[in-house]
């Protein structure tokens, strides 16, 4: 037994949870998510909360367990209070702009790089700071990663995008002949 997937999920009063099949649905004040469930595992409600189980102990069906019960209660926490990152531009002249659902980045390059959010993200840009949030936190995740991989922070001056609490790795450059 998976020790994270034999923790039952509390369900909160203002959330409603539907089991059909091998679908799970999720409802709560943000919205609603859905999951699939893998075969192998079984979900059941009872006394406002969610349990997660599986049929056997092969190696397979112990990860299923942990990563659907983390899946699930990620599920329920998104629908309650959703989910944020939160990224900085650091580099002289690098900006961002936001205007209705799309960002354009100033970044160093040519061109201004134009990104689309998909739905239901919703972003916040303060000077240099870009705050990334939703009730998916799955596709806010891909999504922060992708407005960070538009210029990855470099060793030498630490230029680029990064997430708040990322530390880069820095380098020393060359030193002058003598």
């Amino acid at each position: 037994m998976s020790r994270i997937g034999k923790m039952p999920i509390p369900i909160p009063k203002d959330v409603s949870v539907d089991l059909k099949g091998s679908l799970i649905t999720v409802k709560g004040p943000k919205g609603e998510l859905k999951q699939v469930i893998h075969p192998k595992v079984t979900v059941i409600t009872e006394d406002n909360q969610v349990l997660v189980s599986v049929g056997d102990d092969t190696k397979e069906s112990k990860s299923l367990h942990g990563l659907f019960r983390s899946l699930i209660a990620n599920l329920v926490t998104g629908v309650t209070s959703g989910f944020e990152k939160a990224l900085d531009i650091v580099g002289v002249g690098y900006r961002a702009e936001l205007s209705g659902n799309t960002a354009t980045f100033h970044l160093g390059y040519s061109h201004p790089i134009i990104f689309e959010l998909p739905d239901g993200i919703k972003a916040k840009i303060d000077k240099t700071r870009i705050t990334v949030n939703g009730i998916d936190k799955e596709l806010v995740g891909r999504t922060a990663a992708k407005i960070r991989g538009f210029r990855k922070p470099e060793p030498y001056k630490g230029k680029g995008i990064r997430y708040i609490n990322e530390t880069v790795k820095r380098k020393a450059g060359k030193t002058a002949a003598t």
